[in-house]
């Protein structure tokens, strides 16, 4: 195999090989005409001849405009699409990764703007916030992650800290060769609360024993918390890697799907861990909530962290730190457990001079929801320059891979709007309810737990989305109240009524037991896989009966240690005459770049508010 150039053209023929099987797949049934979503790229205005015009409705909103046609005589391209990696082509196939209407596609490779193009996958991803149905399985994920093993290389694992520990990838060094040193990155802490003080060390232990107890070993050399959205924890982590690296190799990132490694590629990309002129030629990765994204190998080249400019990067991050800056706060155990939104600030010590853009990326956690300022954070731009021969010909990358598809996820059951519900994307507020036996809890429609047996009361601390319902109901009725709710208003997700619950599995009960340890620390976690947990706190010495009931291919199960055992510290009063608790609305962590005096100023404005 041989790797991309940075153009994005691939010369190997695997990658090919796997696109044009899933074409093969796609083009054995008609297609559909409805079924090939068109839309009105901003980057590439048409002709008006080829743009279908239809009038709008006075009611409702229009949907998305058309434009363009498949070229059956067009050859597969050589070419990837900058945002996800997939080959460039012409064939009608909707589902398709690297399907670029004809129109585009011939204009741009007239013009020799095609190695920056993006796929129509990526720019609905981007734009229009649409998932198209992709057809690759999860070997063929696999496959191209296990190119990795003749190469000498660093590993990053991307994990995600909400899905612990089913999103560390099983079999990793059969994957990637045992002779490869591992540095496990633990991403998403900025969704976490902070149940008490020091709770950052307490995570990072908890990770490390997960990666032990999943047979790595001594390949684990480092284990860092980060935050790819915000910020937090980068600095420390390119430090750290340019200090033991250095630059012995290429360095690989690899995760399971949805983990976000396109992010964390994107923000590296706009570090000192990358070439300064990088930032200027290579196209950012097509970033999405949804599994699957990257469907091939993306890369930029990293700098040789050479003394001057080591000492020069210090220089400045010294002066950061003067301002207030706090580069390691894992290692703070005098953080407040509501001050747990992690953010960050990460800066360029060098830049390639043509391009007036600011020396910091300063990340907003009040406005980073997935859907704002994605123009910047994702959107395609136009590169003008590109590398030379002797700028790349000894250089060493950073390579993001396809995340690998997990057995048993919740979010392979649902669909584009529902994923969007349910994938959290800003800091977890934790709900916490008091049941008693014969009660049960719903987690929208997707989960449902029983309290069956147990001396006392127990707190039920639900860490989802906010936009996923919780709703408390007796035993007797629960299961009316899934018949008459699921699909609508009520339980929320997954929407569309009835229609929609027909496709949607039945839920499979199996039942847990769990021994109390107190009423501030909660005994267990009730996982439900990707949409997140329910933690679970009984008086010390009783003895818990629960039966849990979700979809059989869902991936719930019990989770031991509980991640967060004080969570049930961060509830509020409690709501007369019912059984929730009030939320407690979080501060932003000191860690946000911000002086101490800003903070302390950021925080009386929002009391204030």
């Amino acid at each position: 195999f041989v790797f991309p150039d940075h153009t994005g053209k691939i010369d190997g023929p695997e990658s090919l090989e796997h696109q044009l099987q899933v074409l093969r797949n796609g083009t054995q049934q008609e297609v559909d005409l409805d079924s090939l979503i068109q839309f009105k790229d901003i980057d590439f205005p048409l002709h008006e001849n080829l743009v279908v015009v239809k009038r709008k409705k006075k009611t409702g909103k229009g949907k998305h405009r058309v434009f363009g046609s498949p070229d059956l005589d067009e050859p597969v391209s050589d070419t990837c699409c900058s945002g996800c990696g997939a080959l460039l082509l012409l064939l009608p196939a909707a589902a398709a990764p690297g399907y670029l209407p004809s129109e585009k596609y011939k204009v741009l490779l007239r013009e020799g703007g095609l190695s920056g193009a993006t796929c129509q996958r990526c720019h609905l991803l981007t734009h229009h916030h649409k998932a198209l149905n992709l057809q690759v399985s999860r070997d063929q994920y696999r496959a191209i992650v296990q190119q990795i093993r003749p190469c000498h290389a660093l590993v990053l694992l991307i994990v995600d800290l909400l899905d612990l520990p089913d999103s560390i990838v099983p079999n990793l060094p059969e994957l990637v060769g045992v002779n490869k040193h591992v540095v496990v990155l633990g991403n998403k802490i900025d969704l976490l609360p902070g149940d008490c003080p020091g709770y950052l060390p307490r995570i990072k232990r908890q990770l490390a024993q997960y990666c032990q107890e999943a047979g790595f070993g001594p390949q684990v050399t480092e284990v860092h918390l980060i935050s790819a959205k915000t910020g937090y924890g980068i600095e420390a982590l390119i430090s750290s890697l340019q200090g033991s690296w250095k630059y012995k190799g290429d360095v690989y990132l690899v995760g399971s799907a949805n983990a976000g490694k396109s992010t964390l590629f994107n923000t590296l990309l706009d570090s000192d861990f990358c070439k300064s002129k990088a930032t200027d030629v290579i196209h950012k990765a097509t970033i999405s909530p949804w599994p699957g994204t990257t469907l091939n190998l993306l890369k930029f080249p990293i700098i040789n962290p050479t003394p001057y400019r080591m000492f020069k990067r210090k220089e400045r991050l010294n002066d950061g730190a003067a301002n207030g800056e706090t580069l390691c706060p894992e290692n703070s155990e005098s953080c407040s457990p509501l001050q747990h939104i992690c953010s960050g600030r990460v800066g360029r010590t060098f830049r390639s001079g043509f391009r007036s853009r600011s020396t910091e990326i300063q990340f907003d956690p009040d406005s980073l929801a997935f859907g704002e300022n994605e123009e910047e954070l994702t959107g395609p731009s136009r590169k003008t320059e590109e590398f030379t021969y002797n700028e790349l010909k000894d250089a060493h990358w950073l390579f993001d891979t396809p995340g690998i598809l997990k057995e048993d996820d919740i979010l392979s059951l649902l669909n584009g709007q529902e994923v969007r519900s349910v994938v959290p994307t800003q800091a977890i507020v934790p709900r916490t309810f008091v049941l008693k036996p014969g009660m049960s809890l719903f987690v929208g429609a997707l989960a449902r737990i029983d309290f069956l047996k147990g001396l006392r009361s127990c707190w039920f601390s639900v860490l989802v989305s906010s936009r996923v319902p919780v709703h408390i109901t007796s035993l007797d009725k629960a299961n009316g109240v899934y018949e008459k709710h699921a699909g609508n208003a009520l339980l929320g997700v997954p929407a569309g009524g009835s229609e929609r619950m027909k496709d949607f599995p039945a839920l499979v009960p199996q039942e847990f037991m769990l021994e109390g340890r107190g009423y501030l620390e909660a005994a267990a976690d009730v996982k439900l896989s990707s949409a997140g947990w329910v933690a679970v706190t009984a008086v010390e010495g009783d003895q818990v009966l629960l039966r849990v009931h979700g979809p059989e291919t869902a991936g719930f199960r019990l989770r031991t240690p509980p991640l967060l055992p004080h969570v049930v510290s961060l509830k509020g009063q409690r709501v007369r005459k019912s059984a929730t608790y009030k939320v407690i609305k979080p501060f932003g962590l000191l860690d946000s770049g911000l002086t101490a005096r800003g903070a302390e100023k950021l925080q009386v404005k929002k009391k204030t508010k």
